[in-house]
């Protein structure tokens, strides 16, 4: 049959104006194949990794499989070399060493892998009217609401006086138990259903139920507590004191799944934001001897501002990146002020069910792929890096001459909100940084929804990013 030909206003239509396209009717055939299997792959991170300590677990042990060896202070370096560092067990940095001069600056992928969760308080547990609770102290911006009613999992470490570390992940095995927070029944909720969302679950009342099978052959009192503590002396060693030096988060208990009759999106815990952290490794993992040096910076603390001797405000990702300069005689700051770095880290996707709170013409949209952004923050950007324009036009390109989908995205309306990633971070060290990442339904919830040609495109943006020179 032969092919109409296009009207004149038809050629200059699609010559001169913006038109996205969902993701789908754009995506080659061939893709299909690799497009299924990543995602497979990322379920299988996410299910590994519930806090960032197990998140870097994981990335060595990936990393080690595809051949990457620990970088101590010092060492030669040569083209293709793979390396990492782990900084206290709660961020990553890997490497992979480019045919240039790290004089002529890096590429990088800086992510973040801690998401909001449930911390045990440092002297959590007691009894009250015969049930055992653990007290917590919620980490990030979360709706406390969502936390109650829903099966939950303890993960993380007790580190014991005499040096030695415990580690602790109960409830993800099928026939380990799991733990919950109660709610008011209806019943007596009249006053309760009164108050707004952010009032009606009080932070004090997020305590863990853990217990109520009081110990046998005992007179005395918190029966309940001494049966938990009795428990845990025998199966990890410790007591009570030992709460105090320890790090431990009650997290969902939702194992990675399809959702949808067409399984076209991913519901999991802890998208925000392993899904831009895994798309960052997992390009990584790909590269032979890029051009440039490519860096993977998995970085913690960011749901509470990037804090600590593990966020990205720390002195620790400027190590890495001087040992390596040291190595080839190249300043630093002459490393910095050439090397581009894409900040990856969600984006809210448009929701047509709370659509007041977006600005649609501005909203990333499930399936149209990678969301940029060029500046977050709040209300008048305070808090965000703003890329130049120019930033903005690289970018553009290098995502273009790779085939990827991607869109422009704001998170909202401009004074329904914001929020922040570790771009200012990056910017503040005189490196170009943009925001990119995967819309996310659900941001911030105990189980977020993502879509797979979202999670696809962006690990093939920071694949184009890493192979740019």
């Amino acid at each position: 049959m032969e092919e109409k030909q296009k009207t004149p206003g038809e050629l200059r239509r699609e010559a001169l104006l913006y038109q996205p396209k969902n993701g789908y009717d754009r995506l080659p055939a061939a893709e299909e194949a690799d497009l299924n299997a990543y995602c497979e792959d990322y379920k299988k991170f996410l299910d590994a990794g519930k806090t960032e300590r197990e998140c870097v677990d994981e990335t060595i042990r990936l990393a080690e499989y595809h051949g990457f060896k620990p970088f101590t202070r010092g060492m030669d370096i040569q083209p293709g070399d793979k390396l990492y560092r782990v900084n206290r067990g709660k961020s990553v940095t890997l490497a992979v060493i480019g045919s240039r001069s790290l004089s002529e600056g890096v590429n990088i992928g800086a992510a973040h892998i801690d998401s909001p969760r449930l911390d045990l308080k440092p002297n959590p547990l007691y009894e009250d009217a015969e049930l055992a609770f653990l007290k917590t102290h919620y980490y990030g911006g979360i709706r406390k609401y969502q936390w109650v009613t829903i099966p939950l999992e303890l993960h993380g470490v007790i580190a014991l006086k005499d040096g030695s570390t415990v580690k602790v992940a109960l409830g993800a095995g099928a026939d380990e138990p799991r733990f919950t927070i109660d709610d008011l029944l209806p019943h007596l909720g009249a006053e309760q259903s009164k108050k707004p969302l952010g009032e009606a679950i009080p932070g004090e009342s997020l305590n863990l139920l853990i217990g109520s099978r009081p110990f046998g052959g005992d007179e005395g009192s918190d029966r309940v507590k001494l049966a938990i503590m009795d428990l845990l002396n025998q199966k990890y060693g410790i007591v009570e004191e030992d709460f105090i030096s320890a790090e431990l988060s009650a997290v969902p208990a939702f194992q990675a799944m399809d959702i949808g009759f067409d399984r076209s999106l991913i519901g999991a815990y802890g998208h925000d934001d392993r899904v831009c952290g895994f798309a960052a490794l997992a390009a990584l993992f790909t590269l032979g001897t890029p051009a440039r040096t490519a860096i993977c910076m998995l970085s913690d603390k960011e749901e509470i501002g990037s804090v600590g001797v593990s966020g990205m405000k720390s002195a620790n990702f400027d190590t890495f990146m001087s040992d390596l300069c040291d190595a080839q005689r190249v300043p630093l700051k002459a490393c910095y002020e050439k090397s581009f770095c894409l900040s990856a880290d969600v984006t809210a996707a448009f929701d047509p069910n709370f659509a007041d709170v977006y600005e649609k013409r501005n909203s990333a949209r499930i399936n149209y792929g990678m969301g940029l952004c060029k500046y977050t923050g709040a209300r008048g950007k305070s808090g965000a890096s703003d890329a130049s324009a120019e930033l903005v036009a690289y970018t553009r390109k290098v995502l273009d001459a790779a085939g990827v989908v991607w869109q422009m995205a704001e998170l909202g309306k401009v004074d329904a909100g914001g929020g922040g990633t570790v771009a200012c971070f990056m910017a503040e060290r005189d490196i170009d940084t943009i925001d990119a990442g995967v819309p996310v339904l659900s941001m911030h919830a105990p189980f977020e929804t993502v879509s797979k040609l979202d999670c696809y495109m962006t690990y093939k943006g920071m694949k184009a990013v890493y192979e740019a020179e």
